[in-house]
């Protein structure tokens, strides 16, 4: 009688450092995500959360160690082609663009991705439904941040990267935020959050970043 593996991790950090401006920010990170699973990340300004999300979207590498998705280094460039198609980025930059009306700035990023149909869906869902005619720069800035969640249903990836994800949303926005996040790992996406304010994830891992100590000056830093 043979013993079946245990399936791999849909994501494994495997000792991950990281550098900013030749400074150490990320030290040796191990992480293994399966499907339906979260990580939220916690720490102060600066120490690393933002970084540890761009790392993961593939805008900077390890300086040390490894990210694995399936198995394969999302390092290698045939692999990252398939990996970023997995990946639905939310940062803390408006990326609202006012001229366009609420349904566009949803619909133009489904129209990309080939999808069609749930652009109005999402809206309804995130409470906008009444305003997808208007124009985004009517919006107030929780408002945006609910069309920028409506994008995330709307393109359907099966890897969220929330960079901040409640910032200017009310009570009632933060709630459907979890809501959300409830229904993605329920149908086995995979979310990561970097946060700084308490937000309600079932079972999630936390992983709290140390505060990092200024670095020294150079000689660079004393000419200026």
């Amino acid at each position: 009688m043979s013993l079946r593996k245990p399936p791999l991790p849909r994501i494994l950090l495997n000792n991950v450092s990281c550098l900013r401006n030749a400074q150490q920010v990320l030290r040796n990170i191990n992480v293994s995500i399966h499907d339906g699973g979260a990580l939220v990340l916690t720490g102060v300004n600066g120490s690393g959360k933002s970084t540890f999300l761009r790392m993961l979207a593939g805008f900077s590498r390890p300086s040390a160690g490894e990210i694995l998705w399936n198995g394969h280094d999302v390092t290698d460039s045939g692999v990252f082609h398939d990996y970023k198609l997995q990946l639905n980025w939310l940062s803390l930059k408006n990326a609202i663009r006012e001229k366009f009306t609420v349904l566009d700035n949803v619909q133009m990023f489904e129209v990309l991705e080939g999808k069609f149909g749930k652009s109005m869906d999402a809206l309804e869902l995130m409470g906008l439904g009444r305003l997808a005619n208007e124009k985004a720069r009517m919006l107030s800035m929780g408002q945006r941040k609910r069309v920028q969640l409506a994008r995330l249903l709307a393109l359907d990836r099966p890897i969220w990267l929330l960079d901040e994800p409640s910032v200017a949303l009310d009570a009632e926005g933060v709630k459907l935020l979890e809501y959300i996040i409830a229904e993605h790992r329920r149908k086995g996406g995979i979310v990561f959050v970097a946060t700084h304010l308490p937000i309600e994830i079932e079972d999630a891992m936390f992983l709290r970043l140390p505060q990092r100590f200024p670095r020294r000056k150079t000689m660079v830093d004393l000419l200026d």
